[in-house]
């Protein structure tokens, strides 16, 4: 089956999000062959999980309320139609700390993927100099502390860089967390 499109999460099978799994859908009933594997805000007491075709059409948000993403990740001037999209019907991610989503160019950024240092040399190596631009100005942390950071990003144990690129000039946008 071909998943869903997310505008704001256009590979979650990547991030790590969304899941193969034979499980049903808490929501549908259905075994689509993928299970969302990430944060869901909910008081309905969920027991199985969703799949990502009821996250895309709003199923599981209409039935349980359901939001994937926490209202405090969004920064002032993110559109209100964006933050409804991503909080209820787009995959979240899993982070050490609290989900920040950036915005720019008007509009909410998609999310690519939690990396380490591997992970972004791997995959978007001309991000490294960004990460680091990232550290030191938007972390404020200078000089060695600096370059140990970025040395030190590991996906699975953190700190974790999470990875954003805008949808209208493509520019990375980064969040780091550390556990």
């Amino acid at each position: 089956m071909t998943l869903p499109d997310f505008r704001y999460h256009p590979d979650p099978i990547r991030s790590g999000s969304i899941v193969a799994s034979s499980e049903s859908c808490r929501c549908c009933g259905q075994s689509r062959g993928y299970f969302y594997d990430a944060p869901v805000y909910t008081e309905a007491a969920l027991e199985g999980g969703l799949c990502p075709w009821c996250i895309a059409d709003g199923s599981a948000h209409r039935q349980f309320a359901a939001t994937f993403v926490d209202s405090e990740a969004f920064g002032d001037g993110t559109p209100e139609a964006a933050v409804e999209e991503i909080m209820q019907r787009t995959p979240g991610y899993s982070a050490w700390q609290s989900e920040h989503w950036p915005a720019c160019c008007g509009d909410a950024t998609a999310f690519l993927m939690p990396a380490g240092i591997k992970e972004v040399r791997e995959h978007f190596p001309e991000w490294e100099g960004s990460v680091l631009g990232y550290i030191v100005y938007g972390m404020g942390i200078s000089g060695g502390a600096a370059t140990r950071l970025l040395g030190s990003l590991d996906r699975n144990a953190g700190p974790t860089v999470y990875l954003f690129r805008c949808l209208s000039c493509e520019e990375p946008h980064f969040h780091i967390d550390q556990p």
